[in-house]
């Protein structure tokens, strides 16, 4: 075939495409009148995961599965808006990981309202004034965010996602290297690239901030500076990248979570998150782990934090494979509760596949 007969084929299958979106837009938007009749929500973390899990297992394309992913968390998000706009609040400003993240997950088809802190997140959704947040959890270098680890502590809302980010960060500034005298950025990133600063700036004056997007807007206001950021935010603030890829990993992810008034339904492949706190009597927390290792139910992190509220007392945050409805996970769930001072289940999620 030519060129222009390839290009005709080529534009055939797309008028296909685009009849096929009309007729399944057609179909959502009787989704949407059943779903105002029962209260159901629009969105639908389990339902869409088990989708894109089939679409990805029937691939027979050239396409890669972060291909199909992606196109389809596109499809779904413009659909997803014909029922509602919803709106999602994030660590802001514009171009953080964070809104990158959020991006990821719900597409373009959604209002992404940027917020200060990581609080403000859980306030937005605990007030209503996002239906839900994206908050990061953990970094595969750097480990837990505690900020969000500790809000977890005082609030009602529930994780009912998690998406995975491959982080790249840069130096962003103006100047040339050689003139840098200061580094904004949020403590993780200064921790992803301790090396690389160690090494090829090792006098400057590191400054946490709140995110690296606000690393990036300090940076272009100043003389002599740079912020450890991504390529994003240095195209929101117009700033030069100094050193590309600086991260100390090339295998550089973070986790974030979703969080909303309500766990999601099963999906046949979740975790579920718990925070609980044991009693001060020897052997508690092997008490507090026996169930799970009785039901054969995997415990795929745990770690403690300080309660801030007495001196050495702890909680302890756990991801556990199954859903909290589950026969097994929520009897195992019963006995934690019964051998603690303390338990609550943090929600339950569809178990994404690592980026």
């Amino acid at each position: 075939m030519t060129l222009e007969q390839l290009r005709a084929a080529i534009d055939g299958v797309d008028d296909r495409i685009l009849e096929l979106l009309r007729e399944r837009a057609d179909l959502v938007e009787q989704v949407g009148r059943v779903k105002d009749k029962s209260g159901d929500s629009y969105y639908a973390p389990e339902r869409e995961e088990n989708l894109l899990r089939r679409l990805v297992g029937s691939n027979r394309s050239r396409l890669p599965e972060a291909g199909v992913r992606a196109i389809y968390r596109e499809i779904l998000s413009s659909m997803r808006a014909l029922e509602q706009t919803i709106k999602v609040a994030y660590l802001g400003p514009r171009a953080t990981f964070s809104h990158q993240a959020a991006a990821r997950h719900f597409g373009s088809a959604v209002e992404l309202c940027p917020e200060r802190t990581i609080g403000e997140v859980f306030e937005a959704v605990e007030r209503g004034r996002a239906h839900y947040g994206v908050v990061p959890i953990e970094n595969s270098q750097e480990g837990s965010v505690n900020a969000t680890l500790d809000r977890f502590m005082d609030s009602d809302a529930r994780i009912c996602a998690q998406v995975f980010l491959p982080v790249e960060l840069n130096l962003l500034g103006r100047g040339p290297l050689a003139k840098v005298r200061r580094v904004y950025s949020h403590p993780q990133p200064f921790g992803q690239c301790r090396r690389w600063l160690a090494e090829h700036l090792p006098a400057v004056e590191c400054v946490e901030v709140s995110s690296t997007a606000r690393a990036a807007e300090l940076a272009a206001a100043e003389e002599g500076t740079a912020a450890l950021a991504s390529g994003l935010a240095g195209e929101e603030f117009e700033l030069p990248v100094l050193a590309s890829s600086i991260q100390d990993s090339s295998s550089n992810v973070t986790r974030f979570f979703v969080i909303g008034r309500k766990s999601a339904p099963p999906s046949g492949h979740d975790k579920t998150s718990v925070m609980f706190a044991v009693k001060d009597q020897p052997g508690a927390l092997a008490k507090a782990l026996a169930p799970f290792e009785q039901a054969g139910i995997s415990l795929t992190r745990i770690e403690s934090r300080p309660s801030k509220r007495q001196a050495w007392e702890y909680y302890f945050f756990a991801d556990l494979a199954g859903h909290a409805d589950g026969v097994k996970l929520a009897a195992a769930l019963a006995d934690l509760a019964g051998v603690c001072a303390f338990t609550r289940i943090l929600g339950s999620y569809p178990d994404t596949p690592a980026a």
